[in-house]
């Protein structure tokens, strides 16, 4: 491709990005992935240790003071923001009777408020952009029901109903959002979950078969799909959803053979 926005495969060249979450799984995906195409990347993170030329700032999206600071830091280093990444979040098991007010509180704080948090401190920048994009990392869990996850579940639907709000204040100010809906992704928290399950390799396979792909969504997938949103390619894309699930929410496949 050639034109305004550069060659294919550059097209955040001249772009700064700043991605929540971005030391492990989808979020350094993701930021890896922005400064391969060309972007000039900031990860927040609570341990923001991340390899060049990636730049990595402390922040904890529970604190607005702690992600102010750290916006004011990562704008000193690049200058300007036209993409914001929410991607930090927290997983969590249970039904609705399972988990205290106390776990609720703290599941919704940081993935819904910790998505508010970071784009109030990150819209005066991103106004300043003419390829300002926000996108929030949503899930699977927000558009199906899944068994054993109504805290985690409650919070991403309030993720995607906040993404289209976001979009619907936003666009005339040439800002867009959207939002990833991963399946179950091959990432250290899920790596976490199988490792205190009473049987991870039942457990995994479990995660496993209700794939129709046959096999968990890697964490890269997701971070190609984040990238697209995010590139001034898709400029007229706003208020979407896209799901990288392997299929699980559209599709009604038929049970794969043991072995």
């Amino acid at each position: 491709m050639s034109g305004p926005l550069g060659a294919a495969g550059a097209e955040f060249a001249g772009l700064s990005a700043l991605v929540t979450g971005g030391a492990s799984g989808i979020g350094l995906a993701t930021a890896s992935l922005l400064a391969t195409r060309g972007a000039r990347v900031a990860c927040l993170d609570l341990e923001p240790s991340v390899p060049a030329p990636l730049a990595g700032f402390r922040a904890d999206v529970t604190d607005d003071a702690s992600v102010r600071a750290a916006m004011a830091a990562a704008m000193e280093l690049l200058g300007g923001l036209d993409v914001l990444v929410n991607n930090a979040g927290i997983g969590a098991q249970g039904t609705v009777e399972d988990n205290d007010d106390d776990e609720w509180r703290r599941v919704l704080d940081v993935n819904v408020l910790g998505i508010v948090r970071t784009t109030r401190a990150a819209l005066p920048h991103l106004r300043a952009s003419a390829h300002g994009a926000i996108v929030n990392t949503c899930s699977i869990a927000a558009t199906a029901g899944l068994p054993d996850r109504a805290a985690y579940s409650a919070s991403k639907g309030a993720v995607l109903a906040l993404t289209r709000a976001m979009a619907a204040d936003l666009v005339s100010q040439g800002i867009r959002v959207n939002c990833v809906n991963p399946g179950t992704a091959d990432t250290p928290w899920i790596g976490r979950l199988l490792a205190a399950a009473q049987d991870p390799e039942a457990e995994r396979a479990a995660l496993t078969a209700r794939q129709p792909m046959g096999r968990l969504v890697s964490a890269d997938e997701v971070a190609a799909a984040i990238a697209y949103l995010a590139s001034p390619l898709a400029a007229s894309v706003t208020g979407t959803d896209l799901a990288v699930d392997g299929g699980m929410q559209g599709l009604r496949s038929r049970p794969r053979p043991a072995g």
